[in-house]
C-alpha cells in the first residue's frame, strides 16, 4: 500500500500502524483526549514523541481537548509545543508511513464521526509531510513543561470549579506561539491593500464593555468608513478594518472588516442629514463606502487587540514602518505613526496576522447576524 483513501475506520487504520511499534512518532492536532492517548500509548512508547497542539485554554475550559491528556503525553516523554489556530492533523510513523485526516485525537474522531484523509507509505510523500512538521516545530516556541501546565490548570479551576459564569472562559488565553507571517506566503502575494480605520479619538475612547453592535450603530461603519479629508488611497476590493480607540488600558480593538469602494467626490461626501444623525460627521465628512462588512457578535474587548500586533511584528506592522525598516531610514515605530491619523495601510504581514486572528475571533464568538444589521440605518443606493 503507497496511497489509500480512508473515510472510516480510523481507530483500526491508526491501530495498525502504532501495532508496529514506531520509535518515532511525530503528530500534529488541534484536540487531544486523554482517552485516546491512553490507547495510543498502551501499543509502546516511542522513543521519539513529538506533538505540535494548541494551547488555547479556552479549548480546555470548553472540554474539547484535555489537559490531562498533555499531563500524561508529558510523564511518558513527549515534547509538545503550541500553535495558535491550528487546524491540521498530520501523523508521521517512524520514516515510512504518514496519516494527513480531518480527524483529532477525540474518541468521536477516531470511531463516529465522518472523517476524511489518507494514509501513504510513499517516502516521497512522507518526507513532504516531514518537512511540513519541522519546520513547523521550529516556530513553535519552547516546550510545554510540568510546572507551565500546572499554571493552566489552576487558571482552569478558577473559571470552572468556582462556578463562574461561563462567559468568563474568554478571558482565558491562548498560550500558543502565533504562526509568523510567512508562514502563508501566497496569501501575501494575492492579498489586495488592507487599511485599519480608527474611529473615536484620545478624548472619547469607549469602554472595553461597549457592545459591537453599539459601536456599528453609532459610527455608521456597516456602510461607511468617515475621514476628515478626501481618501485617495483606498481602491475598489480593499480590505478595512474598523477599529474602535479603548481605554482601560488604551488600545484600538478591531471589532471588525469590510470591502470598500474608491471614494467618489460629490457622491461619498456627508449630506446635511448625515450629519444631524451622526453630529461627528461635520468634521468627518468625506466616505470610504463599504460592503460585506462582518462585525464580532459581542463586545469591543472580544476583538483583535492592534496593540498585539504591533508587538508581535514590530516595524513590519505597517506598509510605511515596513518601508522604513527596508530602507534603513524615517520612521519605524508603527505606534508614532499611528499618531494624529484617521487610518493607516497595513504591511502584507500586517493584513495576513489580522486577517487569521479575526477570523479566529468569529469562530470563538460568532458575527452580527443580518437581523441585527438589517435594523440600522442604510443610506439610499448612490447613482
Amino acid at each position: 500500500m503507497n496511497f489509500q483513501l480512508i473515510d472510516s475506520g480510523w481507530d483500526s487504520i491508526f491501530g495498525k500502524s502504532l501495532s508496529k511499534n514506531p520509535s518515532e512518532l511525530r503528530i500534529i492536532c488541534p484536540f487531544i483526549k486523554k482517552g485516546v492517548t491512553e490507547w495510543i500509548l498502551k501499543f509502546g512508547k516511542p522513543h521519539t514523541l513529538q506533538i505540535i497542539t494548541r494551547f488555547n485554554l479556552r479549548d480546555f475550559c470548553g472540554g474539547v481537548s484535555d489537559v490531562s491528556a498533555l499531563r500524561l503525553l508529558l510523564e511518558n516523554g513527549a515534547e509538545i509545543r503550541g500553535v495558535r489556530n491550528l487546524h491540521a492533523k498530520v501523523y508521521l510513523f517512524d520514516k515510512d508511513r504518514v496519516i494527513v485526516t480531518s480527524a483529532n485525537l477525540t474518541n468521536a474522531a477516531l470511531r463516529k464521526n465522518h472523517e476524511f484523509g489518507f494514509v501513504s507509505d510513499d517516502s516521497k510523500i512522507h518526507h513532504t509531510c516531514m518537512k511540513y512538521f519541522q519546520n513547523l516545530w521550529k516556530r513553535a516556541g519552547s516546550d510545554l513543561s510540568i510546572d507551565r501546565l500546572a499554571e493552566w490548570e489552576s487558571k482552569l479551576n478558577s473559571v470552572v470549579i468556582t462556578g463562574s459564569r461561563p462567559s468568563l472562559s474568554g478571558s482565558l488565553p491562548d498560550e500558543g506561539v502565533p504562526a509568523p507571517p510567512f508562514v502563508a506566503p501566497s496569501l501575501v502575494e494575492k492579498a489586495p491593500q488592507a487599511f485599519v480605520k480608527f474611529f473615536g479619538n484620545s478624548a472619547t475612547r469607549s469602554p472595553r464593555t461597549t457592545p459591537v453592535f453599539e459601536e456599528v450603530e453609532s459610527s455608521g461603519s456597516h456602510w461607511a468608513c468617515t475621514y476628515p479629508r478626501c481618501p485617495r488611497q483606498v481602491a475598489d476590493g480593499d480590505v478595512l478594518f474598523m477599529g474602535r480607540l479603548v481605554k482601560e488600558p488604551d488600545d484600538i480593538i478591531i471589532y471588525g472588516r469590510a470591502i470598500g469602494i474608491r471614494h467618489k467626490k460629490g457622491r461619498d461626501d456627508a449630506t446635511p442629514d448625515d450629519k444631524r444623525r451622526r453630529p461627528f460627521k461635520e468634521k468627518y465628512s468625506h466616505y470610504i463606502r463599504v460592503h460585506r462588512a462582518e462585525f464580532v457578535a459581542g463586545e469591543l474587548e472580544n476583538g483583535v487587540s492592534l496593540n498585539r500586533l504591533m508587538w508581535e511584528l514590530q516595524d513590519y506592522s505597517l506598509a510605511s514602518t515596513k518601508k522604513h525598516s527596508e530602507a534603513g531610514k524615517g520612521n519605524t515605530n508603527p505606534r508614532s505613526a499611528l499618531r494624529r491619523q484617521p487610518g493607516v495601510k497595513l504591511s502584507d504581514e500586517g493584513h495576513n496576522w489580522l486577517k487569521k486572528e479575526l477570523e479566529t475571533v468569529f469562530e470563538n464568538y460568532g458575527m452580527l447576524g443580518r437581523i441585527e444589521l438589517e435594523r440600522l440605518d442604510w443610506p439610499e443606493v448612490p447613482e
